[in-house]
């Protein structure tokens, strides 16, 4: 007997969600058991972002320079330590993620990217941010699992990441 499709809208009036404020304005509700550990994190990310700016602040006092922002400084850090858009960088990256998704040491994925058809010296140089080479698309996207036109485009920027 087929079973009936579950409806597409549904509820659960024992589900408890809490509200989440931000100075004193609700802003979205989270459930009860996420709550905590939430707000706990926008909390100590805040926090380090004071902690970044005081830190810039200090770093161009300490140089008497007058003529770099502290903002300025700022983004440069943050640039810095943000997840690369597109790119060699990306690419690098995804590789990197790919190796410890397959719980691998440095080793084990060089010989892991040789196999297909991926040199220990061309992977070096895609972490050295050298160029990807026409010939290399089709091994990377082999080891990364993606297709050769999903490889293109994350490297190109052209769509959400991989």
């Amino acid at each position: 007997m087929p079973q009936s499709p579950t409806p597409s809208w549904q509820f659960d009036a024992q589900e408890t969600y809490v509200p989440i404020s931000y100075e004193g304005t609700i802003v979205g509700f989270c459930h009860s058991s996420a709550a905590k550990q939430t707000i706990a994190t926008l909390n100590n990310a805040e926090r380090l972002q004071k902690a970044l700016t005081l830190a810039c602040y200090d770093l161009i006092a300490r140089q008497g320079s007058t003529t770099d922002s502290v903002d300025e400084l700022v983004q440069q850090y943050l640039n810095q330590v943000s997840r690369p858009q597109r790119g060699t960088a990306l690419i690098a990256l995804l590789l990197r993620e790919r190796q410890a998704e397959l719980d691998l040491n440095a080793e084990e994925f060089a010989k892991f990217c040789d196999s297909y058809r991926l040199s220990r010296e061309e992977l070096r140089n895609l972490y050295n941010g050298a160029e990807i080479e026409s010939s290399q698309l089709s091994p990377l996207s082999r080891i990364l699992g993606h297709t050769i036109d999903e490889v293109i485009d994350a490297w190109r920027g052209d769509e959400e990441t991989l």
